[in-house]
């Protein structure tokens, strides 16, 4: 597994750098045939309100999918431990999932029926945004930014069309923790989104 370190607004040390490789060791343990580590640190200074902020963003690159995580705090080695914990925690449940479907177990429960149990099965709580992250909320609503009347395209992405179904879509979701993802949907041959919803449910946005 190749590890990648890069950083903005900072320097990363020797230090830094043994402490990422030692953990790495974790990632190999639960991924799947890792083939990278991307490690992004970046140093957000709101010195006008609440000094220097650490991001790191943790990406893993399997074959087939993305795993991701990222986290804020005041030094970047608490906000690697925060964002690791969480990578950690998705490759956990990735591995589980996939161990019980290879040893012929259980049956995995869809998307649809754990959303009408409302997902008691996974035992999933919420955490405390501000606990995990350590943002100042307020400073973040002070350093608003007025972009005027005209719309703007902060960040483009493109990706290749790869056919899956709605669960599979989910999970790739639940992967790179975000609370949408775009996929080709492999029933309807069409673009659809799933989407988190509220109370710990899932809704499918599809074009006709």
């Amino acid at each position: 597994m190749e590890l990648k370190i890069t950083a903005k607004n900072l320097n990363v040390s020797d230090r830094f750098r043994d402490y990422v490789s030692e953990k790495a060791g974790k990632v190999e343990h639960y991924s799947h045939r890792p083939q990278e580590l991307n490690i992004k640190v970046t140093r957000h200074d709101h010195s006008k309100h609440a000094g220097v902020e650490d991001q790191v963003e943790i990406t893993v690159y399997e074959p087939g999918h993305v795993v991701r995580a990222e986290a804020r705090a005041s030094d970047k080695f608490a906000a690697f431990d925060i964002a690791f914990g969480k990578l950690v925690e998705r490759l956990r449940r990735y591995a589980d999932k996939h161990k019980v479907h290879r040893g012929g177990g259980h049956k995995n429960p869809s998307a649809q029926e754990l959303a009408a149990t409302d997902f008691a099965s996974l035992d999933i709580r919420p955490a405390d945004h501000d606990l995990i992250t350590g943002a100042n909320l307020e400073a973040e609503a002070q350093e608003s930014v007025d972009y005027g009347l005209s719309p703007v395209v902060i960040k483009s992405k493109e990706f290749a069309k790869t056919p899956m179904t709605k669960d599979e879509a989910i999970g790739h979701m639940e992967l790179v923790g975000h609370d949408f993802y775009l996929f080709h949907d492999s029933e309807s041959d069409k673009p659809a989104v799933v989407y988190r919803r509220k109370g710990w449910s899932y809704g499918v946005i599809s074009l006709v």
